[in-house]
Parts: structure tokens; sequence; C-alpha cells
């Protein structure tokens, strides 16, 4: 279990999402007969929420893994969004990139090869969503970017933001996770303490936290 609510909310919970089919349930069963990282089911379920009521038209994603987040916003915005997704090991962007031709996406979802740093550097066309998935302990270098590269009205949805309850708790917090939880609280202290942007960190998950500006 997340070691973010009680287990029995977690198991209730995650007993009330249906069992997904076809291609995105063997994406599903790949990832965890594989030990590959992907959003938890409650997680993936609220991003396909958040995706449908805001209708991106451009969706920025930082950690591609093997592709089931992209291909679940892409579904569930209503929009046939350009979703551009980043991602620096190899072996998992083949991966992705069968998954993505599994659905004919590879021409609206693309894959930007290499560390989340420098693409966000180079890129420069704003998003209506970012989602924020990987290099836990660089989402405080992310997100200048993430806000430089952010619509007016655009939304920032951060995963694993309390990374299994090591960042509420410092009694669970392992040694060789102190950077990494530092980091963290680190991020969550600039997004809730700016004044200039309103936060909600939600415990679901691993912990989500969505920014926006005010």
């Amino acid at each position: 279990m997340s070691e973010i609510t009680y287990d029995y909310m977690e198991e209730y919970i995650r007993g009330l999402i249906p069992d997904r089919n076809g291609i995105l349930k063997e994406i599903e069963d790949f990832a965890r007969e594989n030990h590959v990282p992907i959003v938890q089911k409650e997680t993936g379920v609220f991003l396909e929420f958040m995706t449908s009521m805001k209708k991106p038209k451009r969706i920025l994603e930082l950690g591609t893994a093997i592709g089931f987040s992209s291909i679940l916003m892409y579904q569930s915005s209503g929009t046939e969004p350009e979703i551009i997704t980043i991602e620096r090991d190899k072996n998992m962007i083949e991966l992705a990139n069968s998954n993505l031709e599994k659905f004919e996406l590879s021409h609206k979802i693309k894959i930007e090869e290499g560390d989340c740093l420098e693409v966000l550097e180079r890129l420069e066309e704003p998003f209506d969503l970012i989602f924020m998935d990987a290099g836990k302990g660089h989402y405080n270098h992310f997100l200048p970017h993430c806000l430089r590269l952010l619509k007016n009205d655009g939304i920032i949805i951060a995963d694993n933001v309390l990374f299994r309850g090591m960042v509420a708790s410092q009694e669970l917090v392992k040694r060789r996770k102190i950077t990494i939880v530092k980091r963290m609280r680190t991020y969550l202290e600039l997004v809730t303490q700016d004044e200039n942007l309103i936060t909600s960190v939600i415990p679901m998950g691993d912990g989500i936290a969505v920014t926006k500006r005010r």
C-alpha cells in the first residue's frame, strides 16, 4: 500500500473503480508484471477526470514510461490534443512507441527523448495541462520551466508528491531517500506559499498536487 491513506480506505476506493479492458488492461498488466511504474489506479481515474474537465488542446508530460498516462489523457480529453511527453530511458521509449501504435496515436503523442530539464529548456509553446511524473527529486527544478510554459489558465498536476508518506512524516523517511524527500518538500513549499499560485494537495495514490495561477 502507499502509506498515504489507511489501507482499508485505499482498498475500498480501488474496489469502486471498474477494471479496464482491451489494450489498456494489457498495458496495466504488463506494467504490474514487469514492475514498470505507472500511475496508480485511483490516480489514473483522477487524471482522466481532470483532463476531461480541462479539455486541453496541448499537454506536456514529464515521464512517459510505457505511455499509459499519455493514452489516458488523450482519450479522456475530448479534444484530440497534441501531447509532448519526455522520457530518457530508451527501453521505455521503445515500449511506449509500441503502445502508441496500437492506439494509432503516434502522430498525436510525441515522445521527446532526453533529460527532462534539458528538454524543458528548449520548449517554447505554451501548454494547457502539464503532468509531472518524472524525476521525483527534481520537481522543484522543473517548476520554473513548467510555469514558463503554462498558459495563464493552465494547470499543473504533480504525482508522487507525498512519496510513500515520507514527505509528510519524518518517521517514515528512509535514509537513502532523504534527498528526494527534502526536494519534494521544497516543491510543495514553492507551490503552496507562492501568492500567485493556488495549490491543492490530495492524499490519493502516492499524493497529488494540483496547481494553477490565481
